[in-house]
């Protein structure tokens, strides 16, 4: 594993009062030092993002991101990502997305830079209808 998990209350506490936060509409990062050297993240979703199974895919979703854009050279930070009401009902692509330009915010590392998907896939042209060629 790449990062340790955060589970104790004074670590969060901790972390949410002398961290640096960084907003999105879907999730919200929180980023403090540490003195480990290590990495250690913490995943929250409160009662306000939903019930049960919207908190769990929040965090599921949330915890996919994370390991498809935490490097394992980021050094000694504390991470907690916090959902959102959004956050169980986006897709984990758009939830990439968002971890990514949170990261670059924090101006972590970011190890999967996010592809520009701005260009759109050309259209075959359409075969002309075998019926209509000879009727002219």
């Amino acid at each position: 594993m790449k990062y340790r998990v955060l589970n104790k209350n004074r670590d969060f506490t901790r972390i949410y009062s002398r961290g640096k936060s960084y907003v999105h509409p879907h999730m919200v990062l929180y980023v403090a030092k540490n003195r480990l050297g290590t990495t250690r993240v913490g995943l929250t979703a409160t009662k306000k993002v939903g019930k049960a199974v919207q908190r769990n895919r929040a965090r599921r979703v949330m915890r996919a991101a994370l390991q498809e854009h935490l490097s394992q050279n980021v050094g000694g930070y504390d991470i907690i990502l916090v959902a959102r009401a959004r956050t169980p009902y986006l897709k984990s692509t758009q939830v990439s997305r968002t971890f990514s330009r949170l990261l670059q915010k924090a101006g972590l590392p970011d190890k999967a830079p996010v592809a520009q998907a701005t260009q759109q896939p050309k259209e075959a042209p359409k075969p002309a209808a075998s019926g209509e060629e000879g009727k002219a």
